[in-house]
């Protein structure tokens, strides 16, 4: 009794952030599940021009957090199909992004990898339009509505990419869908600014990368299972 007690105070002692270190549940393994940052550390991150990660991120109490320049963070590792799940929160006006499919060649990882939009969209000029707003596949889809939360709170979100199809969900809402190389996605890319990029949406196995926009962004259970 007195080891059941213990525990439970040590459970309801820790603090949120404790709580949120990076871990699976053995629900999770078996599934297929991994973490992509552990929590504690930089491994299997690097920078995107170079093998060690950017001195502008950190691991601070179970937290990704870009607090300093240093460009963006990128996977070691390449995925194809897979659902990505993490938790972001911006700060103040802040703009920040998740890229897939982002191969090395390019002059920056939007280059070559489409970007789920993350964003202060009350506080930065992005969140007028609903096509560069959090959430959006930046300049190429919008999503249905906005589902932020206020700044200081997390956002939950799930980016499916099997195939050519994929999916944006953020807090338990689908924000939108798409289907690579379809007459839409062509039309979109030609009227935007990737249209002058010939290797944007075009690489199917490629890197995840967390963009350094200038802001204060933080990132946690952050995971991924291939399809």
């Amino acid at each position: 009794m007195f080891r059941m007690l213990l525990v439970c105070s040590l459970a309801l002692a820790m603090s949120p952030l404790e709580q949120h270190s990076g871990a699976l549940t053995a629900a999770e393994q078996a599934d297929g599940w991994k973490l992509l940052f552990d929590g504690q550390s930089l491994s299997g991150w690097r920078a995107y021009k170079a093998m060690t990660p950017p001195a502008g991120w950190k691991a601070v109490n179970g937290e990704l957090v870009r607090d300093a320049d240093g460009g963006d963070l990128m996977t070691v590792e390449e995925y194809s199909d897979f659902e990505l799940r993490l938790e972001w929160k911006i700060s103040q006006n802040g703009n920040s992004g998740i890229m897939f499919h982002v191969g090395k060649d390019g002059e920056f990882p939007y280059s070559t990898g489409p970007e789920f939009q993350v964003l202060h969209n009350a506080g930065h000029k992005d969140g007028a339009n609903a096509i560069t707003s959090a959430g959006s596949n930046y300049a190429m889809h919008p999503p249905v509505k906005d589902v932020t939360k206020p700044v200081g709170e997390w956002n939950d979100i799930r980016l499916i990419v099997k195939g050519t199809h994929v999916e944006h969900w953020m807090n338990g809402e689908k924000l939108l869908e798409y289907e690579f190389f379809s007459p839409d996605w062509e039309a979109r890319v030609k009227a935007s600014k990737f249209g002058k990029m010939p290797g944007y949406g075009r690489i199917m196995r490629g890197h995840i990368a967390l963009q350094d926009h200038g802001n204060l962004v933080t990132y946690r259970n952050v995971k991924i299972k291939t399809l």
